[in-house]
């Protein structure tokens, strides 16, 4: 993979982030019952009993987001202890 793809892969990543944090925020307020997710590629309806998968998928893409960065520079994503 070239960098030019990993920096797009990367901001694309966040973007997705901040989707589904926003989606997940809203979707546990008291007051929201159903909030539109649009990621730019589709578009889902969630609810406030959908908090936790959201979560799942937020921590997934950060995963995905470290993994591509230490792509980019070259880095281990993988780290061991120092003992």
């Amino acid at each position: 993979m070239d960098n030019t793809f990993i920096q797009e892969q990367i901001t694309a990543t966040k973007a997705l982030i901040v989707a589904h944090q926003t989606a997940s925020l809203a979707a546990a307020t008291a007051g929201i019952q159903i909030y539109k997710l649009d990621t730019g590629q589709s578009i889902s309806t969630v609810n406030r009993f959908d908090v936790k998968d959201l979560n799942t998928v937020v921590d997934s893409l950060y995963n995905t987001l470290a993994t591509l960065e230490a792509r980019l520079t070259g880095a281990s994503s993988i780290s061991r202890p120092g003992f």
